[in-house]
């Protein structure tokens, strides 16, 4: 859709659908009578991986909701729409067609939030002869550079540094020059299971009703990706800058109270508890994570939350958060081929289905492709830990999570899941690989109580395959593991197994890979 615009353009200013906010660095100096505002709808970001329903509307709806807002505010608009007859397909492709027809002085870009396309779009605008100001992503409290000299001689990346360092460098949760309630991290007060009677009670998070503009991406999104997995009955989740606010408000006055509390708990048929959903409306720019945070701190301030929980959600914010961002940076493109303990098993077709006999698989993963959302826990000990003991490839990992949520966008996803969850870089974004038996799902979730296998059972019939698989795992990996700080323990217990058990132990993780 080619809108009015001016009749010679000084700056080209491209914003991508995950960087919708009108106090961006690329709005800076904006004149109406000679800068033009320039966005597209491309079928390629919605098939480079196999991205669900979901995330598909969420873009989508969100783009749309941004540029209705843009004009509202008169600013001249060039914007592609998925649906568009003469739609190119790529956001390349789109963009060197506009540099021909346009022929702008300038292009304006925030730094993208992934590799591929920054990369992409700086080709395009080289070969245009156009020049290009790429300015920096400034949502964001840690520039790439700043964590590359952060990282600069540290024979290790650890992420309570660098979080330490955040605190004293914006102020956060600080008294003078001590940390607030007299620790840098409340976890041991927080994450607990909910026991045998569950969560009870729950607050119910916002939900915005889809309006015309969301009903009508709806519409397309069935239509033209269809045969992709997910559901959009239940499509609801905040689409502009007054609906992410929404949402902020009802999680600091609702759940924030007990959020740390409950943060790694699971239950099942229960996507929701005390988690805030914001992290789909941060990473499309409608929050800043400023305000969010300063948001968390006041109620914590103001006595309506304890520290632990205030302390833990902005933990996630200011620290993990901009620490995965900066990895990412400092390590791409390489980071995306690492695969540190070789793992070649295929990615479970039922990933896509949700058709499993495995209790906690089966309820989470129907829950991602429904909602296209779950919570921390259920990505790193579920789908994560099931994928890490069983081997599969890692990019097929990641192409699985980036593909799933609507919270993701390769900066924050593909560390978390090729580092975190993975381990596939050797223990550079985090020590350790989280690896556990089924018993800790036990412990953390009821999904153990209606499931046909027992987590305490290593081989035969019942045996829990997690479990299987976890000490399998650990005899696998037993050298690579031998002298590591906080794998020694549980390599050890593996080495103690009698012979036999061990044989057992390989022969039936054998037999559950050769299942998929």
């Amino acid at each position: 859709m080619v809108e009015a615009m001016p009749p010679a353009i000084r700056h080209l200013i491209v914003v991508l659908g995950d960087q919708l906010d009108r106090q961006s660095a690329a709005f800076d100096g904006f004149d109406a009578a000679q800068d033009l505002v320039w966005m597209a709808e491309v079928a390629e970001e919605s098939t480079q991986v196999w991205s669900t329903q979901p995330r598909i509307a969420m873009f989508l709806a969100a783009m749309r909701h941004f540029a209705e807002a843009l004009r509202a505010q008169g600013l001249p608009l060039h914007y592609r729409r998925l649906d568009d007859v003469a739609n190119r397909g790529t956001l390349a492709a789109e963009l060197a067609e506009s540099l021909a027809a346009l022929r702008p002085a300038r292009v304006v870009l925030v730094q993208p939030g992934e590799w591929r396309v920054r990369e992409a779009l700086r080709q395009v605008v080289a070969e245009a002869g156009v020049a290009l100001n790429e300015c920096e992503d400034r949502h964001f409290l840690c520039t790439p550079a700043a964590f590359a000299r952060h990282a600069q001689g540290r024979p290790e990346l650890l992420m309570e540094t660098f979080y330490r360092a955040m605190r004293r460098r914006h102020g956060v949760l600080m008294d003078g020059d001590q940390p607030a309630g007299g620790a840098w991290n409340f976890d041991a007060d927080n994450r607990s299971a909910f026991g045998r009677d569950g969560p009870g009670f729950l607050p119910e998070p916002p939900a915005f009703a889809p309006d015309a503009i969301t009903q009508d991406v709806i519409a397309l999104v069935r239509s033209r990706f269809g045969e992709h997995p997910g559901r959009l009955d239940r499509f609801a989740w905040p689409l502009t800058r007054a609906q992410a606010l929404a949402a902020l408000d009802a999680f600091i006055a609702d759940r924030l109270e007990f959020f740390g509390h409950w943060q790694d708990a699971m239950w099942g048929g229960q996507p929701w508890l005390y988690h805030a959903q914001l992290s789909a409306a941060l990473n499309l720019k409608l929050l800043d994570p400023r305000e969010v945070i300063a948001r968390a701190e006041q109620a914590f301030r103001d006595g309506r939350v304890p520290i632990a929980s205030a302390e833990g959600f902005i933990r996630q914010i200011l620290g993990w958060r901009e620490y995965v961002r900066g990895v990412y940076w400092l390590q791409m493109p390489g980071y995306l081929d690492l695969n540190a303990l070789d793992a070649h098993a295929p990615l479970p077709a039922w990933y896509w289905t949700g058709e499993t006999d495995l209790e906690c698989l089966r309820d989470t993963i129907t829950q991602t492709l429904d909602l296209s959302y779950a919570h921390h826990i259920q990505r790193l000990m579920v789908t994560g830990l099931y994928a890490l003991l069983l081997g599969v490839e890692p990019r097929q990992v990641h192409a699985w999570y980036l593909a799933v949520y609507v919270d993701a966008v390769e900066w924050v996803e593909l560390p978390n899941t090729l580092g975190m969850s993975q381990y596939a870089d050797g223990g550079l974004l985090g020590s350790k690989p989280y690896v556990a038996s089924g018993q800790y799902i036990a412990r953390m979730s009821d999904h153990c109580r209606h499931c046909r296998y027992r987590p305490e059972e290593r081989t035969g019939a019942r045996a829990c395959p997690f479990t299987t698989l976890y000490w399998d795992f650990l005899l696998r990996h037993a050298e690579r593991f031998a002298d590591h700080p906080r794998m020694q323990a549980q390599v050890r217990n593996a080495a103690r197994l009698p012979q036999a058990e061990r044989r057992a132990i390989a022969e039936a993780a054998a037999a559950i890979r050769a299942r998929v």
